[in-house]
């Protein structure tokens, strides 16, 4: 079955938008305040600043290589794997994207993903459990999922988000170390330095702690917006939700090594695989599956010929 070329309009999500914008002002709220609240105790932030920056760099540097790598994924041509370059082809071209490149995880794990840090760097994996388990219209909606997340440049919006967690993280460990070898912070005297480092552990760890739920809730809109997208995409929002229907049905099947392995990419796969001895995720990277099917549901619902 070839793809529907006709174009679909449906009504905004507002409340999305205006949530997505919330955690975005929280965020931002956070930050200066953690920002004030270390100057004021002296921290210095030229070598935090260098560090920090070294390691975020890397991070940007290496993700989408770690994820490709810790998944296993493997490019592939279109001789190996037709329909998937055809789907991944025509979305691209009708979205006006460069053609990600193609790449095949070889698990009985339904899922997929996508990475890269700009559209001409991305990468669109499924799964031969996926492929194994939808048909031509479900797998398009899937991979229009991951496009959406091409086209959203996903990967920066997160990283940028995660920013602060990460500095917070860091500065969690610079001053426990100062603690155990008695360093100060900036020209503070030695007798305040016990009290500044209580300080400054108690700040980033509830800065840690706040921006991690922030950002959880950023992944999670994501999600939505990226089921909107693929609906957008394909006009075929009900294939979308078969799709996660079905992937979320047979995640049950899926042997308990293999769900363990891939846990830790849970944030990028379509829907997360969660072992069977996972406990309930009171911070997850995805709003349940049910919710995602009844927005689809709503869509459908509100779609009109154009």
């Amino acid at each position: 079955m070839r793809p529907d070329n006709r174009l679909f309009r449906y009504k905004r999500d507002p409340s999305l938008s205006l949530r997505l914008i919330f955690c975005f002002i929280a965020l931002s709220a956070l930050y200066a305040i953690f920002i004030v609240v270390l100057t004021y105790l002296g921290v210095g932030f030229i070598p935090i600043t260098i560090m920090v920056s070294a390691m975020l760099l890397a991070q940007w540097y290496f993700s989408d290589k770690m994820v490709v790598w810790f998944s296993g994924a493997k490019i592939v041509s279109r001789e190996q794997f037709p329909q998937v370059h055809e789907i991944v082809e025509n979305l691209a071209k009708r979205n006006n994207l460069p053609k990600p490149k193609v790449a095949v995880v070889n698990t009985s794990m339904p899922n997929a993903f996508a990475t890269g840090k700009s559209h001409k760097s991305s990468l669109v994996a499924v799964t031969t459990g996926l492929l194994n388990i939808l048909d031509y219209d479900e797998l398009e909606a899937v991979i229009g999922h991951e496009l959406s997340h091409v086209k959203s440049r996903d990967v920066l919006v997160l990283t940028l988000a995660s920013l602060f967690s990460i500095v917070a993280s860091f500065l969690m460990r610079y001053a426990l170390f100062g603690a155990m070898f008695g360093g100060g912070y900036g020209d503070r005297s030695r007798n305040n330095a016990g009290g500044a480092m209580l300080i400054v552990v108690v700040v980033a760890v509830l800065t840690w702690i706040i921006s991690f739920i922030i950002t959880r809730a950023i992944s999670r809109y994501r999600e939505y917006a990226a089921d909107r997208g693929s609906a957008q995409m394909t006009g075929k929002p009900m294939k979308l939700a078969s799709a996660l229907a079905k992937i979320s049905g047979s995640m049950h099947k899926v042997p308990q090594q293999h769900a363990q392995k891939f846990q830790s990419l849970n944030a990028f796969f379509i829907i997360p695989a969660f072992s069977s001895n996972s406990l309930v995720n009171l911070f997850s990277t995805h709003p349940p599956v049910e919710k995602r099917i009844q927005k689809l549901r709503e869509m459908s619902n509100s779609f009109s010929l154009s």
